[in-house]
């Protein structure tokens, strides 16, 4: 298992090594597709209960971070 981060993690024998929150099962995928949806964190949260607010709010928050620095660096 490779811990991406405090919030995400990557596992080949879970969901063929596809980022997901941290002690689920919950690819970190969803939650973009949520959002692109035009659905809240909210109701993300509401139909992911094993996901908590700081593992959503931290995944979007670094996932600005590498789109702000790849930006920077090209």
């Amino acid at each position: 298992m490779e811990t991406i981060s405090p919030f995400v993690q990557s596992d080949p024998e879970l969901l063929g090594g596809t980022p997901v929150f941290r002690g689920t099962r919950v690819p970190v995928r969803a939650l973009l597709d949520y959002l692109a949806a035009g659905s809240t964190v909210d109701e993300f949260l509401d139909h992911f209960p094993t996901v908590t607010r700081e593992q959503a709010n931290g995944s979007l928050g670094q996932a600005m971070d590498l789109l702000v620095s790849h930006a920077h660096s090209g």
